[in-house]
């Protein structure tokens, strides 16, 4: 049973089940089923981090750990996850029970990425790494090739902390102003304040360090735009 594109798409995943349960499994669920995948999601992630890894390893090779480091958790991460499994099509065919389904869940983004971690994973069990790899590779690997090195390799925390002590100003401090949803899919709201120069900057994200980062970015704009004007 071979998992593609919806119609429409422009990607494939490029792989053939020899276990189609693992499939199926895969793109189930918990609210449909108790055998959902959760577990193969564990395992996916797992895959995901270490694909990613050994391309980066690979394609840039003055890079140092901390540069690989930045640009690994900039390409794996829930956006990235929603965007791809938004181009494969995944929503039609994750199978959700009837209250996820009314709700919308086919189109949730952390359905639809962890449905895309699960299917690695589940291509990782059936076929082993360089099945996994070789997938992983056709999906990420324009994001990998295409990436803004420079961009990738300073975080917006560390954009923002490295301007700012070379002007001699105190580090921002981050605080955590509301967490909202469920324990397994909650949204954290955090904010970044540079009271030497009359900034606070909100961000939000489905971690407090996402939730950090988008706040630091939207301060180190604010901050550099005002030095500009």
């Amino acid at each position: 049973m071979a998992a593609h594109v919806a119609p429409g798409g422009d990607r494939a995943l490029g792989y053939t089940f020899r276990h189609p349960g693992l499939l199926r499994q895969a793109l189930t669920h918990r609210s449909f089923a108790a055998e959902h995948n959760e577990r193969l999601e564990f395992i996916g992630d797992g895959v995901l981090n270490c694909a990613i890894a050994r391309m980066l390893y690979e394609r840039f090779p003055r890079m140092s750990e901390g540069e690989l480091s930045r640009m690994r958790s900039a390409l794996v991460n829930r956006d990235t996850l929603h965007r791809h499994a938004s181009a494969l099509g995944l929503g039609a065919s994750i199978l959700l029970g009837e209250g996820e389904v009314k709700s919308g869940g086919a189109e949730r983004p952390s359905i639809l990425a962890d449905a895309l971690e699960a299917l690695f994973g589940a291509i990782y069990l059936d076929g082993g790494f360089d099945e996994a790899y070789a997938a992983i590779d056709r999906i990420y690997g324009d994001d990998v090739s295409g990436a803004d090195t420079e961009a990738i390799a300073k975080d917006p925390k560390t954009q923002l902390q490295e301007w700012l002590q070379g002007r001699r100003y105190a580090v921002p401090d981050y605080a955590i102003v509301a967490v909202q949803g469920e324990a397994h899919q909650q949204t954290f709201e955090v904010v970044c304040r540079i009271p030497a120069l009359g900034i606070s900057e909100t961000g939000t994200g489905s971690s407090r360090r996402a939730a950090e980062q988008a706040a630091a970015a939207r301060a180190y704009e604010r901050a550099t735009h005002d030095s500009e004007a």
